[in-house]
C-alpha cells in the first residue's frame, strides 16, 4: 500500500512559515510535490523551489490583502491554507497587566488574521468546490496559563469556535476546515526559553524543559512534540486520505491535556 498523499502540484499558504511549526509545514508540502507561498515579517534572502515567501504583518488588514492578493498572482489559485500563524508576546501580571493594546495585539495575531485571509480565499476555494483549510488553535483555549497567556488563550479559544463554525458553512461547497491544536512544540523559541530558564535554576537544557513541562500540568509522554510531527498531521489532514474529515479538532500534546 503506498501512502503516497497526493499533494503533488497542489497550491498552498502557510502563514508563519519561515520559523518553527511554519517551517515544518513548508517542507513537508514542498517535498510532497506542492507549491508553497509563505508569510513571514521578515523573509529569507533564498527559498529554493516550488517555494515563494512574501513578507507580510498579518496582525493589519492590509497585510493580510496583499498576501491574499500575492498568493493568487503567483499560483494561479489555492488548494491549501493553513493558518500557523500565531504567539503571544504579553508580559507576565496576569489580566491586570492587559490592557485594551494587549488585547488587541492577541485578538489581531491569533484570530483575525485567519478570518481576514479566510474571507479573502474561501470564494476561490468555493468556486472551485474544493479545498481544505487548517487552523493552527492550542491546547491552551483548554489549559490557559493565566499568569502571561489568558488574551493569547481566549484568542485560540475563539479561533476554534469560528473555524467550527465555518466548517459547517463552507462543507456543503466542498471545502474542508479542520483544527490542529498542538502542545508545547521543541521550536526554536521554545528552545530559547527553556535555556533561559535552565541558566536562572542553574540546570542544563533538559532541566529547563522539565521546567515548562511541570508548569503545563506535566506532558505523560515525557517530551515536547517536535515540529515535523505536527507538520505530518498537518499534511495528512490537508490530503485526500483525510477527504472525510472535517470540522473537527485534532490534539497533539502528548497527553498534557488532562480530560477528556
Amino acid at each position: 500500500m503506498s501512502f503516497d498523499l497526493g499533494l503533488k502540484g497542489r497550491r498552498a499558504l502557510v502563514t508563519g512559515g519561515t520559523k518553527g511549526l511554519g517551517a515544518a509545514v513548508v517542507s513537508v508540502l514542498r517535498d510532497e510535490g506542492a507549491h508553497v507561498v509563505a508569510s513571514a515579517r521578515t523573509v529569507p534572502e533564498s527559498s529554493g523551489a516550488n517555494i515563494h515567501f512574501v513578507a507580510a504583518d498579518l496582525a493589519t488588514a492590509q497585510g493580510c490583502t496583499r498576501l491574499a492578493e500575492t498568493v493568487l498572482e503567483k499560483l494561479g489559485g489555492v488548494d491549501i491554507v493553513v493558518h500557523v500563524l500565531g504567539g503571544s508576546s504579553a508580559p507576565g501580571g496576569g489580566y491586570s497587566v492587559l490592557d485594551d493594546n494587549e488585547w488587541s495585539k492577541a485578538l489581531d495575531q491569533n484570530l483575525m488574521a485567519a478570518v481576514r485571509l479566510d474571507r479573502a480565499l474561501l470564494p476561490v476555494l468555493t468556486e472551485q468546490g474544493s479545498g481544505v483549510v487548517i487552523h493552527v488553535t492550542s491546547i491552551q483555549r483548554v489549559l490557559p496559563l493565566p499568569e502571561s497567556t489568558t488574551a493569547y488563550a481566549a484568542a485560540k479559544a475563539a479561533l476554534s469556535t469560528y473555524s467550527k463554525s465555518l466548517s459547517k458553512e463552507v462543507a456543503p461547497k466542498g471545502v474542508r476546515v479542520v483544527r490542529v491544536s498542538p502542545g508545547w512544540i521543541e521550536t526554536e523559541s521554545a528552545v530559547h526559553l527553556a535555556e533561559r530558564l535552565a541558566e536562572e535554576a542553574g540546570t542544563d537544557y533538559e532541566g529547563g524543559k522539565k521546567i515548562i513541562m511541570q508548569s503545563l500540568g506535566g506532558i505523560p509522554i515525557g517530551r515536547p512534540a517536535k515540529p515535523e510531527e505536527v507538520a505530518d498531521l498537518i499534511a495528512f489532514l490537508v490530503s485526500d486520505r483525510a477527504a472525510s474529515i472535517t470540522g473537527t479538532e485534532y490534539v497533539i500534546d502528548g497527553g498534557t491535556v488532562p480530560t477528556v
